[in-house]
């Protein structure tokens, strides 16, 4: 008999805009191979009252000039910017975690200290996937997709550098944030995920 731990875990994924069902298949995916299946749940979030008693959330790959609009619109972007979880930030979230960006339309989070360039890698038709090496994760390399993918081009203190291509940062974490450029949601591999919700204490 499979023993679970009988804790609740409740995460959280914006859901105003890009891919959301896959993320709440890969955080399920996620818990339960930490062992908490029974005793968590995976909820959207569209507005500051469903983000109450979420452990973690996460912020999804879409079209980020769109998801920070919304997010403004829906009265979301002080309740994010001081929520007390970790954030699991991927592609468009990565642009919304930094504190700089290269388009004034977007209404940074600040929440970890690097500047990134939104189209890093061109256009959708320049979309590709790789085996990128992670700092402190085993395993062997990560399988990732790379979507109209951004990079970090400098991060700050307190920054930690998980993975890098030749043009810039495509993975790295601040605290219980992590913010990657490429897309772990749409493979099996949830290392990431297990890593990111063991920082948070999950």
């Amino acid at each position: 008999m499979r023993c679970y731990r009988p804790v609740d875990v409740k995460i959280g994924v914006l859901a105003l805009q890009g891919n959301v069902s896959e993320h709440i298949d890969a955080f399920v995916l996620a818990l339960d191979r930490l062992g908490y299946g029974r005793s968590s749940e995976v909820v959207t979030v569209r507005n500051p009252a469903e983000l109450e008693g979420c452990h973690a959330l996460a912020l999804p790959g879409g079209e980020s000039t769109t998801i920070s609009r919304l997010i403004d619109k829906n009265h979301l972007y002080e309740p994010i910017r001081t929520f007390s979880g970790g954030i699991f930030a991927t592609c468009a979230g990565m642009v919304l975690v930094a504190t700089h960006v290269d388009d004034a339309r977007i209404h940074t989070l600040g929440l970890i200290d690097m500047t990134v360039d939104r189209n890093a890698f061109g256009r959708q038709r320049e979309s590709f996937e790789t085996d990128i090496p992670l700092t402190g994760i085993d395993g062997g390399p990560f399988h990732a997709i790379f979507i109209r993918a951004p990079v970090a081009t400098q991060a700050g203190a307190g920054v930690t550098v998980l993975s890098r291509l030749d043009q810039g940062i495509v993975a790295a974490e601040r605290g219980k944030h992590m913010a990657l450029s490429f897309h772990p949601e749409l493979g099996g591999d949830t290392r990431l995920h297990e890593r990111f919700l063991k920082k948070n204490g999950i």
